[in-house]
């Protein structure tokens, strides 16, 4: 009795490492010098300060990845979920993004109608703002510019890793 329940715990556990790393469920780490995870992002990075990017490092990138995505975005816009850069085809081999650069790869348009990096910027109230790093089993055939919705659809069975900051923003009055 012992022994079959040993067998069903272990196939359980086999078949859910399975299942995650199926659906991109492998954990690869995002983090930043300039704010822990949910933390405040200083305003530096936003609108209200030199809207520039801030470092970024990227670890634990799966044997099997070819590529890597990068996704800011807010879920807690008034309009729903808006993004603040897209940038994908980043080589694998990238580990670190310095602040106010952008990794070399095919850059998105964002939600404010530009390429490139728009930092936090909330009409109201305080925001989580998420920087999501995929690591995809494949280059993406997008042209500049795609949007989100695009990448999305391109990224979708094709993600074999990823990981996330979230950090927090809120305009002083």
């Amino acid at each position: 009795m012992m022994q079959k329940a040993i067998t069903a715990g272990a196939f359980a556990i086999v078949l859910a490492a399975i299942g995650s790393f199926a659906a991109g469920g492998s954990k690869m780490r995002i983090t930043s010098s300039a704010f822990q995870e949910g933390a405040n992002i200083p305003s530096k990075f936003t609108c209200d300060g030199a809207d520039t990017s801030p470092p970024l490092q990227i670890a634990d990138f799966p044997s099997g990845g070819k590529s890597l995505a990068l996704i800011v975005d807010d879920p807690d816009a008034p309009s729903g979920l808006f993004t603040h850069w897209t940038v994908w085809n980043i080589s694998p081999q990238t580990s670190t993004i310095n602040e106010g650069s952008t990794p070399k790869g095919v850059q998105g348009t964002n939600d404010f109608g530009k390429s490139g990096y728009g930092g936090p910027c909330p009409p109201s109230g305080t925001h989580r703002y998420y920087f999501k790093i995929f690591a995809l089993d494949r280059e993406l055939d997008l042209p500049f510019g795609a949007k989100r919705a695009q990448l999305d659809a391109a990224m979708k069975g094709h993600v074999v890793a990823q990981g996330e900051l979230m950090g927090r923003y809120s305009r002083k009055k």
